[in-house]
């Protein structure tokens, strides 16, 4: 198979050669992208009850806050340098313009592994949802893998398709997830909760009671994916306007959701009561809390949508992996054939048909190994995609302020400077905050939170040097000669 090699420009804008793909999207449909990425009826579902129970109980919605917070600050220089970045690769194109090509492939490479690591885990909570939930219907009990390969069947063909097709899916997908949430919120806020409404999202000692470190830890990994808007800029409407509104407005939309419907789902049960559920039966506090709110019928949908809130997340971070396997492409690091867009869809069809076998086979290796879907499959995998994000947003952000260092290009002090410097310093923290209690996160296993640091570090600096060895193999050849 073989690789051609395309120059790399140094404006911002895609290589010399390098395709393009087609779309419309509009804000709304952005964010809907990313939002799905996001599950936020998984987030309230799953996250938020580890929150609960093993962070700072009921002043846990304020963690939200924070994190909402130092990620508008990221996005205030990431937005700022949008215009300047004329490719589509989210944040590699950010890494390249602030410390050359060979970081940003090895970025990239990042970038592959943390979002393809999330797509595969979550088939690991898809198959066993989906077979529960069929089997409600009379369906016969089958093995997960038997209903997660049939998602990846469906998610392959949407994959293939053209971009506004997935987007429209997503947004109805979304949109029920959502207005089922706030109906929820609702309810349980005109109710007045179990014993009146909550006050440890605005109580000091509630906030900084218990673990308030693990609290932020679960807030941050619920946030994963809003930075993913600047990944179908060749697809926007209008990118220089359309990637930093829909960047801050799904950056609004996911902290006021999460802060007020983690406060409602507290208030809903009382503050000590909350936690105890949380701690003893927090896989199912979400669904006890509708049925106790709304019903039989209430809980149903809520099983429901919380499938609908997997398939949709898939779907998005499969768009996401698809879209960096085509920019690569046209840097000559990946097969020519990854490249090309689809004809009549214009979408990266052959990229999304490869990154489907590579699902296929990280499916088939816990077939094999016989892996528990979610204590094993979804735990180790998504171990990669929490540590690979914050490390390239604290990369991405020092690219940021390195690229304006040698001229603000307009833009105030405040915004290129002072508020990337602060965004840079919290993800830092967060980052620190992971990689501290990154063993509980992947089960209890030192010798698992050491492969996942060392399968991105690995990935970066392979990433690095391919990139190195492609720039130099494109210099030395002759202009008009093929690589």
């Amino acid at each position: 198979m073989t690789v051609e090699h395309t120059a790399v420009r140094t404006d911002g804008g895609p290589p010399a050669g390098a395709q393009r793909l087609r779309g419309n999207l509009g804000i709304p449909a952005i964010v809907f992208m990313v939002l799905a990425a996001a599950a936020p009826l998984g987030v309230i579902g799953g996250p938020v009850p580890l929150g609960i129970a093993t962070g700072n109980g009921s002043g846990f919605p304020a963690t939200f806050v924070i994190a909402t917070v130092v990620l508008l600050l990221f996005a205030v220089g990431f937005t700022a340098m949008t215009p300047f970045v004329r490719e589509a690769g989210a944040f590699f194109s950010y890494v390249q313009q602030g410390f050359g090509s060979s970081p940003a492939i090895g970025a990239a490479f990042v970038a592959v592994l943390t979002y393809a690591s999330m797509e595969a885990a979550v088939y690991g909570l898809l198959g066993p949802q989906l077979g529960g939930l069929l089997a409600l219907v009379g369906v016969p009990q089958l093995p997960w893998p038997v209903w997660a390969l049939a998602g990846l069947a469906v998610i392959t063909y949407l994959g293939y398709r053209n971009i506004e097709l997935s987007s429209r899916v997503l947004a109805v997908l979304l949109v029920a997830e959502i207005a089922i949430v706030v109906v929820l919120d609702a309810v349980i806020v005109a109710r007045g909760g179990d014993h009146g409404l909550s006050t440890g999202l605005l109580d000091p000692a509630q906030i900084t009671s218990g673990a308030p470190g693990i609290g932020l830890l679960f807030a941050i990994i619920s946030f994963l994916g809003f930075e993913a808007t600047a990944i179908f800029r060749d697809e926007a409407r209008d990118p220089d306007r359309t990637i930093p509104y829909a960047t801050y407005l799904a950056l609004a939309v996911i902290g006021v959701f999460y802060t007020v419907s983690s406060w409602a789902l507290i208030s809903a049960w009382g503050d000590h009561e909350a936690i105890e559920r949380a701690t003893n039966s927090g896989g199912t506090m979400l669904v006890d809390t509708a049925q106790r709110y709304l019903g039989v019928v209430g809980a149903d949908v809520i099983q429901v949508l919380f499938v609908t809130s997997l398939f949709a997340c898939i779907l998005s971070f499969h768009n996401v992996v698809s879209r960096y396997l085509f920019a690569l492409s046209g840097r000559g690091v990946l097969p020519a054939a990854f490249g090309r867009p689809h004809t009549r869809h214009g979408s990266p069809h052959v990229a999304s048909l490869a990154l489907s076998a590579l699902i296929l086979a990280i499916i088939g290796v816990a077939i094999v190994a016989k892996l528990d879907p979610s204590t094993e499959f979804y735990t180790w995998l998504s171990g990669i995609t929490t540590v690979g994000v914050l490390a390239l947003m604290v990369l991405t952000s020092a690219a940021v302020l390195t690229f304006f260092a040698r001229d603000r290009r307009h833009y105030s002090v405040l915004r290129v400077r002072v508020a990337p410097a602060l965004g840079l310093a919290g993800l830092v923290a967060f980052l620190v905050l992971i990689l501290v209690n990154l063993k509980d996160l992947v089960g209890g296993s030192s010798g698992l939170a050491l492969a996942v640091i060392l399968v991105l570090v690995v990935g970066f600096v392979g990433g690095a040097v391919l990139g190195y060895r492609c720039a130099r193999t494109e210099s030395a050849t002759p202009a008009g000669e093929e690589g």
